[in-house]
């Protein structure tokens, strides 16, 4: 056992106590909205948030730590030491392979305040002991070793590299360092390329002893899960670990106020520009955050934000955006606008500012009031519904200092007024209170002093939030419960249906739509058309602009996406139970009368003209583009043409309006439309909704499926090379003559399972990322067709441009081991374990178990098919893996592409 477990509890103490809560080392603090807070003897902070509709737990711990409390020499050691933690620990030496055997979803974040780790995973109790085991044994026990740092560097400064090819990100950490003299705010979470370099193991462990103890961490599990059974568990686990004797010290850094605006230029290889400007606002827990975040939502909100009516609708930008950070100590609110490397930069500068910093002129009137605050509400109520997004999202507010600051901020944008708006607008944004671009000294400088909140606990006191929203019941994701529940039926239109009808929490409800249309003759040359009427669908309709739809579904508390392409259109909504039917109405006129506004189209061609010329120096962009081509070698024309950067652009420049109206009115209709609905709603209102959105809707041309037959790749390697880029990409890729459908399509999932997937486990990861420490991220890929005997086989890894000969290297090697050595009895053990439990995660959320109904009605088939797809992978043999990758995969038969820096190539 390990020597800092403390055996607290005697066999004879358990039979006489009364109850668990008679002897346990912990005590219940408060209780908001459904979560309860507890406190153990040790320090550590407990929150519960029980949620009987999942099928999943997931286990989130974070520690109060991030960039800020990093030291001279030290940027970037909270991300890299949570890199290192994965590394392992004495009882549990390979973490990222127990966290894919447990079919887990699992992420480490790193931020200015705290640093976080979590995996969501199937609700048994075997996985949520595992689950405590691991957290509480890395939390004290990791390795933390010079081997791994060894390794893992590389892998970080990589991740840096990758940060320097974004324009955006550059921007970032320069308006940071600008905008902060003395508080490490000004320093981004990724740390100095020669701090990762050269920063000393010894270092790191003393960081990682200090802040990664007990009483600095926070552990939320929310889920389907018994507390009192739960809170044994953690008592047993964390509760075994003693409290530190040493006592942290609070930061007491803190920014003068700015005495004038400041600026910074940045000129590097590029096809698009940037404007930024940046404002210190007050810390996350002040009560000025709520009208602060209704001003930032205003004044960037697409389309009904100021800078987008200023800026985007002029086309002095092709986009514009805002958000806020609010942090412990005082933070920031940006706003930005992204242009055409042709636009005036110092005309749109100015016109930037004046939006931005005018509002003592133009004041905020109550209906940008309303509308912003709709949209906020919006987000945060569908938040609720997912227990699983809540208990993550609670590290930001742990990290400004009390986790109930997300109900409270809630409850002040509730109450935020016009005058609230206009006078934070007037307070903070101001240019002696701004980062920018241009320094100009003045004779009467304006200090705006940023408050502090020194006491958020006696400000919380006693605080009990909102009552709990509506929770769900719960649902079983087999097979078997999910084709009983399942009702499928045909509409008078021809479009299919099929409906789960559950309680959820929330009474949240998800709605997903395709339709396919047009055939092989129809479709001919109508690419850049078809893609844009997709596009366009949002931009109006025949009662609505593009701002009053967006403002009618943030009424309706809906969240949507609808889009479409040369021959199909799509979309999701994501609503509650009372909502659903109004919300269904809004999108049946997007869909069906869209008025495709002249202003739109033109604002549409300008930001794809942006955004294409943007990828033209990328390397990930020119590599992804080369691979689509390589499985698309079609002729020009063909609907499954990929057309070169400078093909597109040409498209976008000779796109007409009224051919797009012409595509809307001959191609989309319903008679081929499939529709699956997961969640809270009344059946009868529904199918009414439904029949109404697609009665006497139908397409102009009949539908003909275009067949996608297998053929083989050429091999001829592919290079690009784009300097001045600090990352690069490696793709390697072969096709297969295998479909879904086809006996060796199980095992060949389960094989490149182990070969790239899972969570820095797999062959590849291990290889080139773990041992070799050459990429950020590294893995491989299978996409098998559904209806046709055809796939696609690759690998993937980012690296910097000198490493692109070892990443190939690494990976032939890999490949050629494989097939020579044959996969092992213990790896198939763990890649079907993880993998079963993976897809049974994905059946338990409601978006996805929706995409599965939505993919079987097109595919006339039911939940058999992944039924049996499932039994066969749990019956396969180390012989059924070994005999399909080497009937199919061989080495020579993988095309290579690579697009980076080659001058840094040796």
């Amino acid at each position: 056992m390990n020597k800092q477990v403390k055996i607290r509890l005697t066999a004879a103490a358990l039979s006489l106590a009364a109850s668990f809560s008679t002897f346990a080392d912990y005590q219940k603090v408060t209780e908001v909205e459904g979560i309860t807070e507890y406190r153990y003897d040790n320090g550590l902070q407990v929150l519960l948030f029980p949620d009987p509709s999942k099928e999943t737990v997931t286990v989130n711990v974070t520690y109060k730590v991030g960039s800020k409390h990093e030291n001279y020499g030290e940027t970037g050691m909270a991300h890299l030491l949570e890199h290192l933690v994965f590394k392992g620990t004495p009882k549990h030496p390979d973490i990222p392979a127990e966290l894919s055997a447990h079919g887990a979803r699992p992420n480490g974040t790193t931020f200015f305040d705290r640093t976080n780790y979590f995996e969501t995973f199937a609700a048994t109790e075997e996985n949520i002991d595992w689950a405590l085991s691991l957290e509480s044994d890395r939390m004290v026990n990791s390795f933390i070793a010079k081997k791994d740092l060894d390794s893992e560097m590389t892998v970080v400064r990589n991740e840096f590299e990758m940060g320097e090819n974004r324009p955006f990100s550059i921007m970032f950490k320069r308006i940071l360092a600008t905008a902060f003299d003395w508080h490490n705010y000004g320093n981004s979470t990724i740390g100095a390329r020669s701090d990762i370099e050269n920063v000393s193991i010894e270092r790191l462990q003393a960081f990682y002893k200090k802040y990664y103890q007990p009483d600095n961490a926070t552990l939320v599990i929310a889920g389907k899960f018994e507390p009192s059974s739960l809170l044994k568990k953690i008592d047993a686990t964390f509760g075994a670990i003693p409290k530190p004797e040493r006592k942290l010290q609070d930061t007491y850094t803190t920014e003068p106020a700015q005495d004038g605006e400041r600026s910074f230029t940045i000129r590097r290889i590029g096809d698009v520009q940037y404007l930024s400007s940046l404002y210190h606002i007050p810390s996350g827990a002040h009560e000025d955050i709520a009208a602060i975040e209704v001003l930032n939502t205003i004044l960037s909100a697409t389309p009904n934000g100021r800078l987008h009516k200023a800026m985007v609708e002029q086309k002095l930008a092709s986009s514009t955006f805002g958000f806020n950070l609010p942090l412990k100590d005082p933070g920031m609110t940006m706003f930005g606008a992204e242009l055409s490397k042709t636009t005036d930069i110092a005309a749109a500068e100015h016109v930037f500012l004046d939006t931005v910093e005018n509002l003592g002129k133009e004041k905020v009137s109550q209906q940008e009031v309303d509308i912003a605050k709709q949209a906020l509400l919006k987000g945060f109520k569908l938040s609720l519904n997912s227990s699983e997004e809540v208990s993550i999202e609670l590290s930001e507010y742990i990290g400004m200092g009390d986790w109930r600051l997300m109900f409270l901020n809630r409850d002040r944008l509730e109450k935020v007024t016009t005058e609230d708006v206009q006078r934070v607008a007037q307070k903070y944004l101001v240019q002696n209170n701004r980062t920018l671009g241009r320094f100009i000294p003045t004779d009467k400088p304006q200090r705006v002093e940023i408050a502090q909140v020194t006491d958020v606990a006696s400000m919380l006191e006693g605080y009990k939030g909102k009552e709990q929203i509506a929770q769900g019941e719960a649902f079983e994701p087999s097979f078997d419960n999910i084709e009983k529940r399942t009702e499928t039926l045909t509409l008078k239109s021809g479009a299919k249906v099929a409906l789960i009808q559950k309680k959820t929490r929330g009474e949240s409800v998800i709605v997903r739509f395709r339709s396919q249309m047009g055939d092989l003759d129809s479709l001919t040359g109508m690419n850049a058309i078809g893609d844009a009427t997709g596009s366009l669908l949002l931009s109006g309709t025949d009662k609505l602009t593009r701002e009053q739809i967006k403002t009618e579904l943030d009424k309706l508390e809906t969240s949507y996406y609808v889009n479409g392409s040369n021959g199909s259109f799509f979309g999701t909504i994501e609503t509650d139970k009372a909502n659903l039917v109004p919300a269904l109405a809004v999108i049946s006129d997007v869909l069906r009368k869209p008025s495709f506004p002249e202003k739109e189209f033109e604002l549409y061609k300008e930001e794809e003209k942006v955004a294409i010329e943007t990828n033209m120096q990328d390397p990930q962009s020119l590599a992804s583009l080369a691979l689509s081509q390589l499985y698309s070698p079609y002729g020009k024309g063909h609907p499954f043409y990929v057309p070169s950067f400078k093909e597109q652009l040409d498209e976008i420049a000779a796109l007409k309006l009224e051919d797009i109206v012409a595509y809307h009115q001959r191609f989309y209709g319903a008679d081929h439309m499939q529709i699956s609905v997961v969640g809270d709603f009344d059946r009868q209102p529904l199918l009414s909704s439904l029949n109404t959105m697609t009665e006497n809707w139908k397409s102009g041309e009949t539908y003909n499926r275009i067949k996608t037959p297998y053929f083989k790749l050429p091999t001829q390697p592919i290079e690009f090379n784009t300097p001045d880029k600090e990352n690069a990409m490696f793709f390697a890729s072969m096709s297969l003559p295998v479909g879904e459908k086809h006996p060796d399509a199980p095992a060949l999932t389960m094989g490149n399972y182990i070969l790239g997937g899972g969570f820095l486990n797999s062959r590849l990861a291990n290889r080139l990322r773990q041992q070799d420490g050459l990429s950020y991220g590294a893995g491989s890929f299978l996409d098998l067709d559904s209806q046709d005997q055809s796939a696609a086989l690759g690998a993937y890894a980012m690296c910097a441009p000198q490493n692109l000969p070892k990443v190939e290297l690494g990976f032939k090697e890999e490949l050629a081991r494989l097939l020579k050595d044959g996969f092992t009895a213990k790896e198939l053990e763990m890649a079907k374990s993880g993998l079963l439990q993976s897809r049974r995660v994905s059946r338990s959320q409601d978006s996805e178990l929706a995409y599965d109904l939505n993919a079987n009605l097109y595919l006339e088939r039911d939940m058999t098919f992944d039924k049996e797809f499932e039994r066969s992978l749990s019956e396969l043999s180390v012989d059924d893996l070994n005999s399909a990758f080497r009937k199919y995969v061989k080495v020579d038969d993988f095309v290579v592409i690579k697009a980076g820096d080659l001058s840094k190539v040796n």
